[in-house]
């Protein structure tokens, strides 16, 4: 990408895509999606049911300390901010609601704002900012109220 000057590459074939750009920091994004989910922002919000599993067992970990975690509900970029000059949605010890906006995950170019849906407070923030997530990845811990 260097090399030629390109700031984002796009691959498609029969049963895979991916897409390579440069995040925030220079550094390359990778976004690989079955093509079945590319499309269509729709049947990204209809398959958090069949993946409850990855879900739960990354949840797991967080639930033996006494908490609970946020996850990625779509494959992503992560921001923790609105905008890179604004202050994060959310840090260590700030208390969320059901409703509270946690984060950022672009998506094929769309800006999703990402709601807690646990009540809480924050206790470690797990993505880093401009990297790449995975559907399910836990972004937060919560110790639940």
């Amino acid at each position: 990408m260097n090399k030629h000057g390109l700031a984002e590459f796009e691959l498609e074939r029969k049963d895979f895509k991916i897409r390579i750009k440069r995040g925030p920091d220079g550094q390359p994004v990778v976004q690989t999606l079955p093509v079945a989910a590319a499309p269509a922002p729709a049947p990204v919000a209809a398959a958090p049911a069949p993946a409850a599993a990855p879900s739960k067992e990354a949840a797991a970990p967080a639930k033996e300390e006494g908490g609970a975690t946020i996850d990625a509900p779509i494959v992503g970029t992560f921001y923790a901010a609105p905008s890179p000059d604004a202050d994060d949605y959310v840090k260590p010890g700030d208390k969320v609601t059901e409703d509270s906006v946690v984060c950022i995950i672009e998506a094929m170019k769309v800006m999703n704002e990402i709601k807690a849906e646990v009540s809480g407070t924050i206790t470690e923030v797990l993505a880093t900012n401009g990297n790449a997530v995975e559907f399910g990845k836990a972004l937060f811990k919560v110790k639940p109220n």
